[in-house]
């Protein structure tokens, strides 16, 4: 569905897939972007004008963090162990979050590729504390793409 013509994306609706599955409990996505090198160019011409031109350089790769809700889960740390194994193959996955409208329907959904975890990280445990426990992993990609 299309959202109206005076109406934006609501930020509380999405969902994240690992290798085509759906993250549990996803609270948070941080750090979506795509990106270029810029390439500076200075030159100065024949008659002593200086002149800076800036060119489109190569896609950076990136990465995005996912924070969720703490489960009894181990699939984000074992996957964390994996790369910290060496096993490069088994660490490369796909990803991919996808933006809903009001409908829940499908608006974008930015995909990446040859994606592994970088860190995984608890929020604060403090005792007494009324808040829930969180997971926060990094996800890098070499590769994006908008669809």
């Amino acid at each position: 569905m299309a959202l109206d013509k005076f109406d934006s994306s609501p930020a509380n609706g999405f969902i994240v897939k690992i290798d085509g599955i759906e993250v549990p409990k996803v609270t948070e996505v941080s750090g979506l972007k795509s990106e270029v090198d810029k390439i500076e160019l200075k030159q100065q011409t024949s008659d002593g004008k200086y002149i800076v031109r800036q060119l489109i350089g190569r896609v950076k790769a990136g990465e995005f963090t996912v924070t969720r809700g703490l489960t009894e889960s181990k699939t984000v740390t074992d996957w964390l162990k994996v790369v910290m194994d060496g096993d490069v193959a088994g660490a490369r996955k796909t990803a991919s979050v996808a933006l809903l409208d009001y409908k829940g329907d499908t608006i974008k959904t930015y995909s990446f590729t040859n994606c592994w975890v970088r860190s995984v990280e608890l929020n604060s445990l403090k005792a007494g504390a009324a808040e829930q426990a969180t997971e926060k992993f990094t996800v890098c990609y070499d590769e994006s793409s908008v669809g």
